[in-house]
């Protein structure tokens, strides 16, 4: 039952092929007998017990020898550890990187501190999300983008007919895949355990920032405060050379626990957070999607971003759906599943949906119509030709644990 929300994500996104560095590096993934992807850690996965799945084309562990509940509840309590390495991690270099990734995105680029980053949205013309992704300002000179893994062709087409439109025009910028293996390593004690293998004063590094450093003896790591949990936590972007030897290590925390797709789509769930190609995608613009926060205000005024013309008038006006957060109990809630008004009438459709681990009630999100929206009203969505009651809830569902500096 707690494998609704994961069914649903593993649908989302193309088999595309890898981003190229114009054929100068080596590739550390290689395709399965059925064509899928793999990370680097693909073998050490099967070694560990890992129940692997197509995920956006590559094949991913969905699961351990826990259960999908009891690795989404040790993750709030203690920390787990994701294999995160299919996500497309490019660096942008050149004088010009600022200007490129602002004609890009939505976000304020220009106004990142040394090594801050923030989350971001590629836009069309039209107001539609073609990916979001998080943008670190770093103090080596060279931005480093994480975009998501249905869409590394996509993303890396836009990124790079942008810096050749660029170039031409006399521009300075170029772009670089990172082969870096990227972990991610979430929950409450998850600093703690990296702190032991560090030289840095972790507490000094708050969410959305970002440090170059050496990991438990392994050099050349870029850590960031961040995750897709809600929990405090980071993501280690390391070489692919070491990075068996540096998940060893971590693993040698007892508190630290290996953990798959399962637990990571609900635990993102219980945060709120969108999934590309359920939640957000070309049809929804950022203000449908409560994403408004992710508009830097100089670029608001300026109109200077794909699709403003569209994005802009709509942050002040009314929109004609929104997405919202749906809590329920009774039988789950899953994607495409309709939302009704209190009357019966089809408002609006779930994106996301599966039993919470930590409220023991069901959480979804979807889009209704804008008059239905507001925190509180009560709504149903149909399940199994049965209407079953939804209230409309502020998200996250479970509080975020994000480190912030006081």
């Amino acid at each position: 039952m707690l494998r609704a929300g994961c069914r649903a994500a593993l649908r989302v996104g193309p088999r595309g092929r890898e981003p190229g560095a114009g054929g100068r590096r080596r590739r550390y993934y290689s395709s399965g007998p059925d064509s899928l992807k793999q990370t680097p850690l693909h073998a050490f996965h099967r070694q560990q017990g890992g129940r692997m799945v197509n995920f956006a084309g590559w094949s991913m562990p969905v699961q351990y020898a826990l259960s999908h509940l009891e690795s989404h509840l040790h993750t709030r309590q203690h920390c787990s550890l994701f294999d995160v390495s299919h996500m497309l991690q490019t660096k942008v270099f050149g004088r010009d990187r600022v200007k490129f990734m602002e004609s890009l995105v939505v976000g304020d680029i220009a106004e990142l501190k040394p090594d801050q980053g923030t989350l971001s949205l590629f836009t069309n013309e039209e107001g539609g999300i073609l990916d979001d992704l998080i943008v670190t300002s770093t103090s080596e000179q060279h931005l480093y983008v994480v975009s998501n893994a249905g869409c590394r062709e996509k993303d890396w087409a836009l990124m790079q007919g942008r810096a050749e439109e660029l170039r031409a025009a006399g521009g300075d910028v170029h772009l670089e895949v990172s082969e870096n293996v990227l972990l991610a390593l979430q929950g409450p004690s998850a600093v703690q355990v990296l702190q032991t293998g560090v030289s840095d004063d972790l507490a000094k590094l708050p969410f959305m920032s970002s440090a170059a450093m050496g990991v438990f003896g392994v050099p050349g790591c870029r850590v960031t405060r961040c995750g897709y949990t809600g929990e405090d936590g980071v993501e280690i972007s390391v070489p692919v050379g070491r990075a068996v030897e540096l998940v060893e290590l971590l693993l040698r925390d007892p508190q630290v626990q290996l953990a798959g797709l399962a637990a990571r789509d609900s635990l993102r769930l219980e945060a709120g957070l969108c999934l590309y190609g359920n939640d957000i995608d070309e049809t929804t613009t950022p203000v449908e999607a409560a994403l408004v926060w992710t508009l830097g205000k100089r670029r608001r005024v300026a109109m200077d971003f794909p699709g403003a013309r569209v994005i802009v008038p709509q942050i002040k006006g009314k929109v004609k759906r929104k997405r919202v957060g749906l809590i329920s109990t009774g039988p789950p809630i899953r994607p495409h599943m309709p939302i009704l008004s209190p009357e019966g009438r089809p408002i609006g459709e779930v994106t996301s949906g599966c039993p919470s681990p930590c409220l023991k009630k069901n959480v979804a999100m979807g889009y209704v119509e804008g008059e239905q929206s507001r925190v509180g009203t009560v709504l149903a969505v149909e399940v199994r030709k049965k209407s079953c009651p939804a209230l409309v809830t502020r998200m996250p569902f479970v509080p975020t644990r994000y480190h912030t500096l006081k």
